[in-house]
């Protein structure tokens, strides 16, 4: 998994992307940081603490399906944090009054599914099989075309969300799969003019280290 952060009118939002279900999570604290407007993360996680008991006991499933992943902290230490995916973090918002509930939930919405919208037409993993990688980071092994086509997917997407005015996570994939087509046809555009391929096994994988040389069987 890799983590990092996105803004939201100013405010840093941890986020970490899991590439075998190719789904983002975000940090719920910092969300509620930004809903209920209160500057202070530890005054935020308390009230964190408190909805999590209050939605527990009403039955609620969202407080289930969010995970304890560990994120970085202002400190630069990495600690574990509740994480929730998008469609979580939506429900979760109507428990809480708060005049920044419809634009964040507009950005969650938007920034769930910003990830490589079929910029190969391969999956994450295929995409990984094809490079040698196991729980490396894909971005961090691409080549410098396949990171040009990887961001217009992404520019698409976010540009074709924008003119939809999407708001919801059903309109947001519309967008993904049209934004993930533009950069597609680009890439088979240039494959057909250069005759090489945009998606390469190339990565940054330092060499294998040789041990030394086994000894025969017979040998003391």
């Amino acid at each position: 998994m890799k983590d990092s952060v996105s803004l939201f009118d100013g405010h840093q939002i941890r986020r970490l992307y899991d590439e075998k279900t190719e789904t983002w999570y975000f940090s719920v604290v910092d969300i509620l940081q930004v809903l209920i407007q209160q500057p202070d993360y530890q005054t935020a996680r308390k009230y964190w603490n408190k909805l999590k008991e209050r939605l527990k006991n009403e039955g609620s499933e969202s407080v289930t399906n969010c995970h304890r992943l560990q994120l970085e902290a202002a400190d630069g230490k990495k600690y574990y944090t509740d994480v929730a995916t998008a469609e979580t973090l939506l429900r979760l918002i109507q428990s809480v009054p708060s005049p920044k509930a419809e634009p964040i939930k507009r950005w969650l919405a938007k920034v769930g599914y910003e990830r490589m919208q079929e910029m190969a037409g391969l999956s994450i993993q295929e995409h990984k099989q094809v490079k040698g990688l196991k729980t490396q980071n894909l971005r961090d092994h691409m080549s410098e075309a396949e990171l040009i086509f990887t961001a217009l997917a992404e520019l698409s997407t976010r540009q074709i969300a924008e003119s939809m005015n999407a708001t919801g996570l059903p309109e947001n994939k519309v967008a993904g799969k049209k934004g993930g087509g533009i950069a597609k046809k680009a890439r088979l555009e240039l494959e057909s003019k250069t005759g090489k391929s945009v998606i390469s096994g190339q990565n940054y994988l330092p060499p294998n280290k040789k041990g030394p040389p086994k000894k025969p069987e017979n040998e003391e």
